[in-house]
């Protein structure tokens, strides 16, 4: 095969030149293309050369890697590549990967696109499913596989190899007859601001200070689901997990931070969010340092009212929240009042605590006329 030319608007696909080696190897040469990809540690203009001369070339005339340039469409300047892997039955692989001065512009999704277009195309590669697999934790990659229609179909153990190392990795899937578009939500984490906290998304910074939270005796008597001991993996493990829940539209979540200090002081999420019955459930705790002092309040109405407010507004445009504490959880209670929810009902013996034994949980719940009503969203 040759290589085709396809425009994607403001960027190009097309063959690879020798003019394009300096820009493969500062795009190789990376920090972040060398932790999520195969490319020799270290990268030398060598292998730049061998890459564009040899490889990319063999590929076409085999049928068996098909790699395209990204170029910019006005002056021809190299960005980037997207490739496909054929597996000989209508079905190939695709890859991707940018120099680094032109992520975060659209670049790479409208390069997908157009990639993806011409493996479907029946003048094209006319093929019947694309597969798309990263690194866990390669989130912009993901992103831009969402962006196109990629369902992630999960997590598999050791899927990704690198330099003598196995990584867990994620793998997607889109089909032929599958909208170009994405099939999930995917909830960005906007920064609230209080008084007492300021909302924003979770650091691997952070970990200290959630760990520390989650080994204190009162949080781990009232949330009975945390492993004990919660370990250094384990509060690592919570944060990276916010945003698998972003990602798969299910919930939002953000570290309550001290104003002036920046330092975590607690976690406040809208979880199991529907958007059909425009309803969420709030879930918090708080490091047992701030503890009395109203942060937890404040964070659960900043919440709420981003939960409530249009999304022409810039809010989420839900109707119903509800909020669930142990009945012996008198402190949790208070918050949920205090922040404008109604008591509205106890299911008996369900919730079972730290020690192993049940307390019944109390039900309240906030709609959005309460909140046009009370205000619950200020101070």
């Amino acid at each position: 095969m040759d290589p085709v030319r396809l425009p994607a608007g403001r960027v190009v696909l097309r063959a690879h030149r020798d003019e394009d080696i300096d820009g493969v190897l500062d795009q190789s040469r990376d920090p972040v293309s060398q932790t999520f990809t195969t490319i020799p540690v270290p990268y030398h203009r060598a292998n730049a050369a061998q890459f564009v001369r040899e490889i990319i070339p063999d590929g076409w005339r085999r049928g068996t890697y098909l790699a395209l340039a990204i170029a910019d469409a006005r002056t021809d300047e190299y960005y980037g590549t997207v490739d496909l892997t054929p597996d000989g039955s209508r079905g190939a692989e695709v890859g991707f990967g940018l120099r680094a001065a032109a992520r975060g512009r659209g670049v790479m999704t409208a390069a997908l696109h157009a990639a993806v277009d011409w493996a479907f195309a029946t003048d094209g590669l006319a093929l019947d499913v694309l597969q798309w697999r990263a690194h866990v934790g390669n989130w912009p990659s993901r992103r831009v596989a969402w962006r196109c229609g990629f369902r992630v179909e999960g997590t598999v153990r050791g899927l990704c190899a690198a330099r003598g190392r196995r990584y867990d990795g994620w793998i997607g899937s889109l089909r032929s007859g599958d909208p170009r578009r994405p099939n999930t939500r995917w909830y960005d984490v906007p920064t609230l601001r209080g008084q007492r906290c300021v909302l924003r998304g979770f650091r691997e910074s952070d970990t200290a200070a959630v760990v520390a939270a989650c080994s204190d005796p009162v949080t781990q008597h009232w949330l009975g689901g945390l492993p004990r001991p919660y370990t250094h993996s384990a509060g690592l493990g919570y944060i990276q997990s916010r945003e698998e829940e972003h990602a798969g539209g299910r919930g939002v979540y953000w570290a309550a931070a001290d104003p002036v200090t920046d330092e975590c002081i607690g976690s406040f999420g809208l979880m199991d969010i529907d958007v059909m019955t425009g309803t969420a459930e709030i879930g918090y705790w708080t490091h047992p340092a701030v503890r009395g002092r109203g942060v937890a309040s404040e964070a659960t109405r900043l919440v709420a009212r981003h939960a409530m407010i249009a999304t022409d507004d810039g809010g989420l445009g839900l109707h119903h929240l509800t909020l669930r504490a142990a009945a012996g959880n008198v402190a949790s209670q208070r918050v949920a009042e205090r922040a404008g929810f109604r008591r509205v009902g106890v299911w008996r013996s369900a919730e079972r605590l730290g020690d192993d034994t049940y307390d019944d949980l109390v039900g309240f719940d906030l709609l959005a006329h309460d909140l046009a009503t009370s205000g619950p969203g200020q101070g």
